[in-house]
């Protein structure tokens, strides 16, 4: 659930997406946002229930009927004839989109999906106080020289006094490693590519969306068991540890060949290199030590929900 928190603030999909807040200018192209899933194919929660309901690398439910009758079985029937009528579950149609109905009221529950109720919301609002590693890891964060992490997951509050989301629902490309233990890997010709495809299909061919996947929200990163698209790592410090190390420390990321040359960027083809951010922390000098991915840790954990 750590990866559905917040995400009713999604805004729907736009190519191209115009923010007034970002220097008070909303003139300028701020690139793809919105949307959900990692490549924004979708722009409601019950569309985006679907996906795994019926993907065949998650739930793989054999059709909607499959998925009317497990509700069935989990004893959700009287309920869902009680908001949809006692002929709901009779219509596979009608009965799948009435449990993936429900699944996007139950994600917009406040107390459950966005309590804003972290360690930093209260430091925000002034009932409690970094230690001093989080403090540290939090200026790190900020700073656009080092950690620059705010340049996609804006830490502060809004000019209209909103509490951070941690994400400008934009995308970007990293170029994180393959996961080999993901089965449709072990086809040669095979990449996921976000933006541009294979699942979604309208900007199919838009060779500089390729390998741009949807920047997630970082409150209840700590809970999250694997991370970034593909979920090649499993600790919140090797997700920091990656983008201190990515260009500087290769060989610890991306396989080598035969001859020892490290080949970066394995899940993504070469075409699209081009793509991946460059930007501070990345770029080949060390700006993050091991101590300062600690600090940055140390600030991550303190967006967990109910952790005051």
């Amino acid at each position: 659930m750590p990866g559905l928190t917040y995400g009713a603030f999604a805004p729907p999909f736009q190519e191209h997406a115009f923010d007034p807040e970002d220097d008070g200018n909303d003139s300028i192209d701020q690139g793809s946002a919105g949307g959900r899933d990692w490549d924004g194919r979708v722009d409601r929660a019950r569309d985006q229930a679907a996906i795994p309901l019926l993907g065949k690398n998650e739930m793989a439910m054999p059709d909607r009927q499959a998925v009317v009758a497990a509700a069935s079985q989990a004893g959700h029937a009287g309920d869902l004839q009680a908001l949809y009528g006692q002929d709901v579950l009779t219509d596979a149609k009608r009965g799948f989109a009435a449990v993936t109905e429900a699944l996007e009221f139950y994600q917009q529950t406040q107390a459950a999906f966005s309590p804003f109720s972290s360690r930093y919301d209260a430091d925000l609002h002034g009932t409690a106080r970094l230690s001093a590693q989080e403090a540290r890891g939090l200026a790190l964060f900020n700073d656009p020289a080092r950690g620059n992490c705010a340049s996609c997951h804006p830490s502060a509050v809004s000019a209209e006094g909103k509490p951070p989301l941690f994400t400008d629902f934009g995308f970007a490309a990293l170029g994180v490693p393959q996961n080999r233990t993901i089965p449709t890997n072990n086809d040669p010709s095979y990449f996921d590519l976000g933006l541009c495809g294979p699942y979604r299909t309208d900007l199919a061919g838009a060779a500089h969306y390729c390998g741009l996947f949807k920047v997630p929200t970082l409150r209840n990163v700590a809970l999250k068991r694997s991370l970034f698209h593909n979920g090649i790592v499993h600790s919140l410090r090797d997700a920091v540890a990656f983008y201190a190390e990515r260009d500087t420390q290769p060989g610890k990321w991306y396989p080598a060949g035969p001859d020892g040359t490290v080949h970066p960027y394995d899940d993504l083809p070469a075409a699209y290199a081009g793509n991946v951010n460059e930007e501070a922390p990345f770029g080949g000098k060390t700006l993050l030590s091991d101590a300062d991915v600690d600090d940055i840790v140390a600030f991550l954990e303190t967006l967990t929900d109910g952790m005051h």
